[in-house]
């Protein structure tokens, strides 16, 4: 009995002995603790730069989109409708020389930065636009006539900008030609021009085919779908009638977005052959007319864009050591920019080594 006891005796003590020595575990907590207590909060870096005009100004608008030709302002409809736009609504505004390096995040042209952020797609930049600055070309419009723009913007933005892109793709050599495009400048490329010309065929042209096949326009031939461009030519030109624009003597969004279109095809070089060119002037009297108006009212610079490839010449020009100066501030802006965003990369990587130490330290 006397031994049985001790035994208990033992047991007991053993077990109070293991209940009051601290574990591993409970060390490695206890360190842990003293480590998250004792050591500084770290800084967040910096945020990263969002935009790419660092030095912007407030308020203005900075326009990316491809380069001027010596034809049209732009050889894209999606650009000259927000560039049309921008001059109608009266915004402050700047075209951005990105020499083609730069797309949305979306990975389009043309977009805006406004006040440190970026607008993609030309419909939001003028819806997000218009509610900022409160500006409205469609604000005396009906209900019923806000609905007729909206289809006859879907009839010409989906439908004939894509017979047009087929026409374009279908026939690179006058497409080239009709806009006198300079491929050095619209690729930002220094490689001979006949190497040039076949990359454009081949990259350019044949992803657009694609496209249009892909869309439903590339897959009939070429002699429907030269009917499709003008049975929306006929829509158009009806519609109009023999107003001034298309809801009477002030032009709307739709008078924005039927300018930009058809100075595609109107422009185009009278020595290249399109039959839809060849309609319009023909038959569409009253279109043609609404494309000139639209001109002198927006772009009364336009002699001096498509002769000087000027972005800016609706901006009153700095004499030239000033303008020597902001280009030496923009370059120097750019990068302390990267600069900055370098210096962020480093000192994220660094948090988790300096951690370590202080860890191995204590």
């Amino acid at each position: 009995m006397a031994s049985e006891d001790k035994k208990e005796t033992v047991a007991e003590t053993k077990e109070v002995k293991e209940e009051t020595t601290p574990t591993e575990n409970s060390k490695s907590e206890t360190k842990d603790k003293d480590i998250d207590t004792s050591a500084p909060p770290a800084e967040p870096a910096p945020p990263k730069p969002t935009v790419k005009k660092v030095n912007y100004e407030k308020d203005v608008v900075y326009l990316y989109q491809f380069p001027r030709t010596s034809v049209i302002p732009s050889i894209s409809p999606y650009c000259l409708k927000v560039e049309t736009w921008l001059r109608l609504a009266g915004l402050k505004y700047e075209n951005v020389d990105h020499k083609v390096k730069h797309r949305s995040k979306k990975g389009q042209l043309p977009f805006v930065e406004l006040n440190g952020e970026e607008i993609a797609d030309s419909s939001f930049i003028i819806k997000e636009l218009g509610k900022k600055f409160g500006k409205d070309l469609d604000a005396t419009l009906t209900n019923e006539q806000k609905n007729n723009s909206h289809a006859l913007i879907s009839m010409i933005e989906n439908h004939f900008l894509w017979v047009m892109l087929w026409w374009k793709t279908k026939n690179p050599d006058d497409f080239v030609k009709g806009y006198k495009l300079n491929l050095q400048t619209i690729l930002n490329s220094k490689m001979p021009i006949a190497l040039l010309n076949i990359f454009f065929k081949f990259s350019y042209c044949r992803k657009g085919a694609k496209k249009a096949k892909a869309q439903g326009i590339g897959v009939h031939t070429p002699e429907e779908i030269i009917d499709f461009g003008k049975n929306d030519l006929k829509v158009l030109t009806d519609v109009l009638g023999e107003k001034p624009y298309f809801f009477g003597n002030d032009p709307t969004t739709l008078d924005v977005v039927v300018f930009a279109n058809l100075a595609q095809l109107y422009f185009l070089d009278s020595e290249i052959k399109n039959p839809l060119r060849e309609y319009l002037n023909e038959s569409c009297a009253n279109l043609v007319g609404h494309v000139n108006r639209m001109k002198e009212r927006c772009f009364p610079d336009w002699d001096d864009i498509c002769t000087n490839l000027d972005l800016n010449s609706h901006l009153p020009k700095p004499p030239p050591e000033e303008k020597d100066k902001a280009k030496e501030g923009e370059k120097k802006a750019e990068k302390e920019a990267e600069n900055g965003k370098e210096k962020s990369e480093k000192e994220s990587e660094k948090e988790p080594e300096d951690k370590e130490k202080e860890k191995d330290a204590k």
